[in-house]
């Protein structure tokens, strides 16, 4: 099993953050940013993006369990992870 899963934060235009997980951030990245049909839906149309965050998760399954806490994160906090108040070796 491969070690190599990041997460990332990616800014959109109106300042909504969106929560992935990828072993090739910037090849999933230029999907977002190309739009349909292997970006993700909800960022399509909502340009410029802007990769904000990247981080080493791990293995699949705790990259996974790291998307998942932090999608439910309030935005102030989402912010405070950004800007490197918060690791992400707080998150269970």
């Amino acid at each position: 099993m491969s070690n190599d899963w990041h997460l990332y934060l990616v800014r959109t235009a109106s300042g909504a953050l969106y929560t992935g997980i990828s072993t090739d951030v910037e090849r999933r990245f230029a999907e977002h940013q190309a739009g349909a049909p292997k970006g993700a839906r909800s960022l399509r149309g909502k340009g410029p993006l802007e990769l904000v965050f990247r981080a080493q998760a791990g293995d699949r399954s705790r990259a996974s369990r790291l998307e998942w806490y932090i999608k439910r994160w309030s935005r102030s906090r989402k912010e405070a992870l950004i800007r490197g108040e918060i690791s992400l070796s707080d998150v269970p």
